[in-house]
Order: C-alpha cells, then structure tokens, then sequence
C-alpha cells in the first residue's frame, strides 16, 4: 500500500516525542543490535559542527552520487517530511517504506528497557535502510553534539568531518566554546582521517588534542581551494563547506573510491539543499528564506544579504520576518542579524515550545534601537503580509524570512 504522505510515520513518530532528548548511547546500541547491527554493514562519512553540516552533506552525497555510487543520505532536522532525512542518491525514502521500518524497529524495542528517543529511533530506521539498500557508502550527520548522539556508533567511519564550530546548545553540550568542541570532537575515531574547517582558537586548541591523543590523520581546510569551482549552493560561507567536501574526497580517492575531477566539478555544480539561502517566489514577490538559527547562521545570513546587488545600496533596508525558538541566543542572533533602519516582523513557530513574543520584541529592540518597525505578528502569513505592504508601498526592501527551521518547514508547509 502506498502512501501520499508522511502521516503514518510521523503519528508513530510523535509518540516519542514525550522521551525528549537524552544524550546517550546505551539504547541505540541495544535497538541495533536487535535489529541485527546493520550500522556495522555501512561505510559511513561522519559530520559534526554547529553550522554548514546539512550543506556539507548535501556537497558530499551530490558528488558521490555523480561518480556512479550508490549514497545513503542521513540528515535532520526535516522541513516538511519525516521523508527528507533519509534518501538515496537524493531520493527521499518513499513514505511506504518509511512507515514499514518504522514498524520493524518497533517491534525491535525491547520493553524491559528505557525507551529511546524519537531521534534514536529515526536514525535506527536509517541505519536498516541503509544495509537493506546495500548503499556504497552513507553520509551521516550528527543530530545533536557528536560524542553522544545517536549517530556516533561507528568504531571506524572513512572520514569524520568537522564543520564550522560556535557556541551553541549550551544547555546540553557545555556553556563554553571548548567544552561544545569536546563532544563534538567526539566523532573523531582512532587512526581515522579527520576534515576539519576553520575554527575560533579555543575550539581549534581542543581539537589538535583530541587529533593527537587519537593519532588522527588530518586535513585542515583552506576555502580558497573551492573559489575555483562552480557552487551551486550560494554564500560565501558554502566556500568552506565545499572546501571540506573536496578535502574527503582526496582522502577516499587515496582510499581507492573512484572519484574524478569532472565528478567533483558536476556535483558541486548541481547539489540541492532546501531552506537554506533559497530564492523563492510567495504571492508574486521574491522572498528570500534561510534558517539562521544561531548567532554564526545569523552572521552569514547578514553577509549574504549585505553582498547582494541592488541598484541603490543607500537607501536600503530589510524586512526580517522572524520566528525563534525559546532555547536560542536571541540577543545575540538579534545583533549579528539587525541593523538601524531594518523592520522586525516576529512570528511564532507552530507546534514548538512558544516563545514570550513581546519580550523576544524588547530584546530585539534593545540589540538595535534604531529598527524602523518592530512588531508581533499571529502567524508567518500575517508577518509576511506586512512586510510585503511595506514594499507595495515603494520602500527599497528586501524580505527574509529567517529564525528557524521549523518555522521555514512550515512555510513551506502552508505554500502553494
């Protein structure tokens, strides 16, 4: 039977939401090893860091796919389908199949345990697909950290990748820069090649550690060496991603995968990743969308817009329509993101935990006094309403819709 959509899985899926998430590996080494270890049957690339790791996945698995192999995809969060975080050759796993894993890897949970997380058992699902589909190789992003997540159950994955760290998730993972590098540096694996990006000084210091207490071979990555290269994901920032992505590929050519530069050349220039600085059309406007989520998302996000060509630069302003997550730096993503002339139209992000509105208002007026408009909004349609009634009215503006995720899955969602 098929389904039209992700229902059945993500009505399984939400009856675990009450487990929350708890670091840990003890109960996803115990449903795979039920499952039968098919972790252990997937050559995996691994991929941690605060931010470009979607993207740096998204590079990876294009270019492979290009040289003929066949690339399991493990991504998260999704936008609009539990579909999207699975995918093969970058075919999302079809809801019927979904559905039916999820079925075998509930039957796999044994009751005289704790339970696990609703993550732990999405990514159990994507670990039997992945063996089930005899996939070459997976690319695997970490969901949360690294030395504790879900993902981290490979003694020997062919590269583990490191992508641009920031201090984020501070609640779980530590309130410093180096404590977060710590688990991050998790992934790391003895004697196996690392790929890591540029990184602030304390991070960097905890990962040469790491690199050397576990005799890891290692490729710091230049940027420069992807200017030459066609990109098909835009900003500066995916300069880096892109640039971790060719570094992994000279490690697995080295390693006898068959990779050529024309490979190289054709995946970077066709590789798609939804959500993220994406151009898009809403009721006969340009809107430009982008996640943004924390403060160094929100910097590139301003960069990129900052580097736009407009005919008159002066004059200029942005409309921001945002949502944000309670358990975000919102005065910190505020200041990286806002400047003096710049409209805020806030939003709430449906189906999470709400945030106060009018407070996350005062922060944001207080982060840039000098906002031209700063106003709470019941929803992203009214948000963007207004914003666009401020362009309909001859303001040089350009409109960004940002904050999260999930708030960009649910417009997408919502949009014909």
């Amino acid at each position: 039977m098929l389904f039209s959509s992700d229902a059945p899985a993500a009505a399984i899926l939400n009856r675990f939401t009450q487990f929350g998430v708890e670091l840990g590996l003890e109960r996803i080494k115990r449903l795979l090893n039920t499952l039968g270890n098919p972790h252990q049957q997937v050559p995996i690339i691994h991929v941690a860091g605060s931010n470009g790791k979607g993207s740096t996945c998204a590079f990876l698995s294009s270019v492979l796919t290009a040289a003929g192999y066949r690339v399991g995809r493990y991504t998260s969060p999704h936008l609009v389908s539990w579909c999207e975080r699975i995918s093969l050759n970058g075919q999302d796993i079809s809801p019927a199949e979904l559905h039916h894993l999820l079925l075998n890897v509930i039957d796999a949970i044994d009751p005289n345990y704790s339970s696990p997380t609703q993550f732990e058992v999405i990514t159990a699902v994507a670990w039997l697909y992945f063996a089930q589909q005899q996939v070459d190789l997976a690319v695997v992003e970490v969901g949360l950290g690294g030395r504790l997540d879900a993902t981290n159950v490979c003694d020997r994955p062919l590269v583990s990748i490191i992508t641009s760290l920031s201090r984020e998730h501070w609640q779980r993972l530590g309130s410093t820069l180096a404590e977060i590098s710590y688990e991050k540096a998790g992934v790391l694996k003895p004697h196996c090649p690392a790929v890591i990006a540029p990184q602030p000084a304390e991070a960097e210091a905890v990962l040469k550690t790491r690199l050397v207490e576990l005799d890891c071979p290692v490729i710091w990555v230049d940027p420069k060496v992807s200017r030459s290269y066609s990109l098909a994901l835009p900003g500066e920032h995916q300069l880096i991603n892109a640039a971790l992505a060719i570094a992994t590929f000279h490690i697995l050519q080295k390693q006898g995968w068959k990779i050529s530069e024309d490979h190289i050349i054709q995946g970077l220039a066709t590789t798609e990743w939804k959500g993220r600085l994406q151009w898009t059309q809403w009721r006969n406007h340009n809107l430009l969308i982008d996640g943004a989520h924390n403060p160094a998302g929100a910097k590139m996000l301003r960069r990129y817009v900052d580097n736009q060509d407009v005919d008159d630069q002066a004059t200029r302003s942005i409309n921001w329509v945002m949502g944000m997550l309670t358990n975000k730096d919102h005065e910190d993503v505020f200041r990286e993101l806002l400047r003096t002339g710049d409209r805020l139209y806030l939003v709430p992000v449906p189906e999470h935990l709400p945030t106060d509105m009018d407070e996350l208002a005062q922060i944001a007026q207080t982060a840039c006094p000098g906002l031209a408009h700063c106003a709470v909004y019941p929803d992203v349609i009214k948000g963007l309403e207004a914003a666009f009634e401020i362009n309909s009215a001859g303001q040089n503006s350009t409109t960004v819709l940002c904050g999260s995720l999930y708030l960009i899955g649910h417009f997408l969602s919502i949009s014909p």
